[in-house]
């Protein structure tokens, strides 16, 4: 089973030979994903990512819920928790 992770898109760029990308922050880490999928995505967006993928959009609000809940529920670890 997957988890989906809310993250906040913090920087997009095209690369030359074609490509829309962006860095994602999440609870703990910076990854970057391709945004071939939803390529209207801009910095602030928050969004879901799966396999190096952004697949949905998410605003802001459900976002910042869905992460609370999940620290409550001790998804993060403990690393996550003494943040």
């Amino acid at each position: 089973m997957c988890l989906g992770i809310p993250g906040r898109i913090t920087e997009v760029w095209d690369e030359p030979g074609g490509g829309r990308f962006a860095k994602i922050a999440f609870a703990d880490q910076v990854k970057t994903a391709c945004l071939a999928y939803l390529p209207d995505l801009a910095v602030g967006d928050y969004t879901i990512v799966h396999a190096g993928f952004a697949l949905t959009r998410i605003d802001e609000e459900s976002a910042k819920i869905t992460l609370e809940t999940m620290r409550e529920y001790g998804v993060f670890g403990e690393q996550e928790a003494a943040s």
